[in-house]
């Protein structure tokens, strides 16, 4: 039977980041892909220019709508700007006792532009993140997280073993800005794994966040190991850089469907 996925996350109008792109990246790593809007973005490779939300009430009815028809294998959540949302869905997929619930702990987009608001950070961290199978924060998210700064790879290694003993998830904490050559540290069960990440010199690099937690969330849902899910969506990621995708003004997209050649 062909395995599911569910985003929940903003949508992105010019479709490198967010919704658009964990979709994309779902359908290119095998899985059926399924969403929940938390809000609507006005945006480009540039930055962001305006964000309206949805209901705390509409999200419940969008999650309930694909729980109780087609049960998703995993979950991948993205930008969720308001501690509202978050608690919201915190409820639901606890409700549903959802399986491998990757979080991408969005809070400041490539761009620079900050996508979470201050009150927020607190609920996410006592509601949604405990529930997590595995979280992918970028390094100035990791600091925002244990409220440290991280210079290199042994305070990587000890803001991710403090994150995942105070919440109780897997954290993998991505080394750069970009994943161009970022090294990438998982913290699971008291051990931790590097991934060395591919020398790709491509500065288009907007929506790399979303589309790495996709991608773990759809190998998670196919059963692999985390270990495993986390390789496979980095050799994915590297291929979606290394197609050299050239589009936008600012820092651009990836192309999600190199592995596809239109004649």
């Amino acid at each position: 039977m062909k395995k599911t996925a569910l985003t929940i996350a903003g949508s992105d109008s010019c479709g490198g980041a967010g919704i658009q792109a964990d979709i994309k990246t779902m359908t290119m790593n095998g899985v059926y892909a399924m969403s929940a809007i938390t809000a609507l973005t006005a945006q480009n490779t540039t930055g962001v220019s305006g964000i309206m939300e949805v209901t705390p009430e509409f999200l419940t009815m969008q999650i309930d709508a694909v729980f109780t028809d087609i049960r998703p294998d995993a979950v991948k959540i993205g930008m969720v700007a308001s501690a509202e949302l978050i608690s919201a869905i915190a409820e639901r997929l606890r409700f549903y006792k959802a399986e491998n619930i990757v979080v991408d702990p969005v809070m400041v987009a490539t761009s620079g532009s900050k996508l979470i608001a201050d009150g927020a950070v607190d609920t996410l961290k006592r509601e949604l993140l405990p529930i997590a199978t595995v979280i992918t924060p970028n390094i100035p998210e990791a600091e925002v997280l244990t409220g440290r700064s991280i210079t290199g790879e042994e305070d990587m290694v000890s803001a991710a073993e403090q994150i995942s003993k105070e919440l109780g998830c897997a954290v993998l904490c991505k080394g750069g800005h970009s994943l161009s050559d970022a090294n990438d540290l998982l913290f699971s069960e008291a051990s931790f794994k590097w991934f060395r990440g591919k020398r790709i010199d491509n500065p288009n690099t907007h929506g790399t966040g979303c589309t790495l937690s996709s991608a773990i969330a759809s190998n998670l849902a196919k059963g692999y190991s985390l270990e495993d899910s986390v390789e496979k969506a980095k050799e994915y990621i590297s291929g979606a850089l290394a197609a050299m995708l050239d589009l936008g003004k600012g820092s651009g997209p990836m192309d999600h469907a190199f592995s596809i050649r239109n004649s």
